[in-house]
């Protein structure tokens, strides 16, 4: 992976709201960026290559806390130590972004220099990039707050367990970190798109994401007498087949609802109904509204389709993390300052995607918006999709990130919307 953070072509040279004699800040960026990029790249690299999974990020939390102390700042760990909240800057009224600190359980197959050293955990997700985009906002902000060029306070916020459930935006919020905030942003690795280039989305940008499982139970019995006891292999096919088919009728089919199934299993034996069947799948649902109705829906439905069969069930509906939607207004601020900070042709509109991000927690207080940032290498053929051991990026992405957070930070600062 190349590791220059440079200048894209077509940057333009205006920013928001500059001070009366600043240099503009295009210009500030590119020279701070020169002289600290390849420590960001370093940075990012030691963590990739010390992943840690969810709820046990504290030596990336302590590293994070380091920098940013370096840098002059005042980081606060959270209580359990494995997340950081770092203000920048004075005033009531603050903007905060967001970075997620976990790693998957998943092998690193890559072959370079800062594969995982840990068996088994791995960033497949991009959140060491995601952390290394909001360390380097941190300090870039913390040298503008040095000479008088931050017109306010922007919060950094650097959460544990974005991979689990029950996931750890909650927990951040419950000690404080939404406190006086005005708007919230984020931003997640994208491979679809090449490094330079971002995704913004008004609307529906993730999709609720909620699990469910079934238990359906009988007296088992012979497969040659299955009217004398209850064929749950029959009322699980039932259920795999009707109930997603059901809620595409019983749901606005504007709201984006899709369920599947990932794991089956009843018996052993081909000549013998079981006693116990289990089906376990997913929820993701696109519209807030059709997600808070789910849980209630989906039981009755299920419950309405194994009646007939005698078997008896239990549903377990499990939230996991409500929708992300963007807000309007946040989002066209952040799509004008990734256009002062990478072109406005680096600019696209994002697709919806059916996966699920905490980050949703966050919205459901203080508006804000995510966006995708490109993290493939401009002109390859290789493919490393999220979630995948191969999963790697071109670093160049990082400066781009910072680019375009940095400029965000200032024009939501200078926009009264908030």
């Amino acid at each position: 992976m190349t590791t220059a953070l440079t200048e894209p072509e077509g940057a333009q040279t205006e920013w928001p709201g500059p001070l009366p004699g600043a240099e503009p800040l295009p210009g500030q960026l590119d020279r701070w960026l020169a002289s600290r990029g390849a420590e960001l790249v370093a940075i990012r690299r030691h963590i990739h290559a010390h992943p840690e999974p969810s709820y046990r990020e504290f030596e990336t939390a302590a590293l994070v806390a380091r920098e940013l102390a370096v840098a002059g700042l005042s980081p606060q760990l959270l209580p359990d130590r494995n997340g950081v909240i770092c203000d920048i800057g004075r005033g009531d009224r603050v903007i905060a972004f967001r970075a997620d600190l976990d790693a998957l359980p998943l092998q690193d197959l890559k072959d370079v220099p800062y594969r995982s050293t840990v068996p088994n955990v791995a960033h497949a997700c991009g959140h060491d990039v995601h952390t290394t985009v909001m360390l380097g906002l941190g300090l870039a902000l913390a040298q503008l707050d040095e000479r008088g060029q931050l017109p306010g306070r922007v919060r950094l916020i650097f959460q544990p367990a974005e991979e689990s459930v029950p996931s750890g935006a909650p927990h951040v919020i419950a000690a404080g970190a939404l406190k006086d905030v005005a708007a919230i942003y984020a931003l997640h690795c994208y491979p679809q798109l090449p490094a330079g280039l971002v995704g913004v989305r008004s609307g529906p940008f993730t999709a609720a994401a909620d699990m469910i499982d079934v238990k359906v139970t009988g007296p088992g019995g012979h497969t040659a007498r299955p009217h004398l006891t209850a064929d749950l292999v029959h009322a699980l096919g039932r259920i795999i087949v009707d109930v997603p088919s059901l809620l595409g009728r019983r749901v606005d089919p504007r709201a984006g609802v899709s369920m599947v199934w990932g794991a089956v299993h009843a018996g052993e034996a081909p000549n013998a109904i079981p006693g116990v069947g289990e089906a376990r799948g997913t929820v993701r649902i696109l519209n807030r509204d059709a997600w808070r109705q789910a849980p209630e829906l989906i039981t009755k439905l299920i419950q309405d389709v194994v009646a007939p069969t005698g078997a008896h069930v239990e549903v377990g509906y499990h939230r996991g993390v409500p929708p992300v939607i963007n807000d309007r207004m946040a989002s066209a601020v952040i799509a004008g300052a990734a256009g002062a900070a990478l072109g406005a042709d680096r600019v696209v509109e994002a697709e919806i995607s059916m996966g699920g991000e905490d980050f949703a927690f966050y919205l459901d207080h203080v508006p804000g918006a995510m966006i995708r940032l490109g993290t493939a290498r401009p002109g390859s053929d290789e493919k490393h999709d999220l979630h995948q051991g191969d999963f790697d990026v071109d670093e160049n992405c990082i400066g781009y990130g910072i680019r375009v957070m940095t400029h965000t930070a200032l024009a939501a600062l200078a926009t009264g919307a908030f």
